[in-house]
């Protein structure tokens, strides 16, 4: 007897026809499930990259600094000894501005540090560190608040205008250009304006104290100096709290008061 071989094949054609709506309907949600994942991926990317470009400082140049007593801490008793403190703070000069797109941001968001080697021709150098931020003291702090305010335990100077007057703002909230004791020390860094600051690359000897390994007491922000030395490069890094980090190479080709190092 002849067999029919229509309905066979129907049920044939319907079981590739499931399986074929089976494999799409995995393929479509493999498909969102990987949209969705790029758009987050490059949602991430864009803050990233936004927080990297826009909460950064931007180097327009480093020179030798003050290479004396360049934090204004000195001693006074004009006698060198021991704990002389009237001379020996070296600084380099950085002048910068926030990067395009950046916001407003406070000095003390800004985080700096050098690292060098004490003797980079030794067969095993030893890494130098010393550290801050970009909130700190007015060097001429002595000169309108008394003597011997200025603090003697830390490596932080204070930001300043790019002239070289201070960001200071009076009791009613405006700059002043003739600073008292009871003024407040003005800490944001705004777009579109042009800072400078002096950078400490040795400690006193409260900021170095007489550790053996050579490591600060109070507070720690050095381990070691990294004063200007001919022919040698030292790391900058400054950071920005929730923002980008930007890396300069000190190279010293001259450390008179005034060389280019940037």
């Amino acid at each position: 007897m002849k067999e029919d071989q229509i309905a066979s094949i129907g049920i044939g054609a319907m079981i590739v026809f499931i399986a074929l709506i089976l494999v799409a309907a995995v393929a479509s949600a493999v498909i969102i499930q990987t949209g969705e994942k790029l758009q987050q991926n490059a949602q991430q990317t864009g803050s990233d990259t936004q927080e990297e470009i826009g909460g950064k400082i931007n180097i327009i140049t480093v020179w030798v600094g003050d290479q004396s007593d360049c934090d204004g801490d000195g001693d006074g008793d004009g006698i060198g000894n021991a704990n002389d403190e009237d001379e020996e703070d070296v600084c380099i000069t950085l002048v910068y501005e926030l990067a395009a797109g950046s916001e407003q941001m406070t000095e003390d968001q800004v985080h700096w540090s050098i690292t060098c080697l004490d003797d980079p021709n030794a067969v095993n150098p030893t890494l130098q560190k010393i550290w801050g931020t970009f909130d700190g003291f007015p060097t001429n702090l002595n000169a309108y608040a008394g003597a011997n305010t200025i603090p003697t335990n830390t490596m932080n100077l204070d930001t300043v205008n790019v002239d070289g007057s201070q960001k200071f703002v009076n009791e009613g909230g405006a700059i002043d250009d003739a600073p008292e004791a009871n003024d407040d020390d003005e800490d944001t860094l705004n777009p579109g304006q042009v800072y400078m600051i002096s950078i400490k690359t040795n400690g006193d000897t409260q900021e170095l104290a007489s550790d053996n390994n050579g490591v600060s007491d109070a507070p720690e922000q050095a381990q070691g100096e990294c004063n200007p030395t001919l022919n040698e490069q030292h790391s900058l890094t400054i950071s920005v709290v929730g923002g980008g980090t930007t890396i300069e190479i000190l190279s010293y080709t001259s450390t008179d008061e005034g060389a280019q190092v940037v």
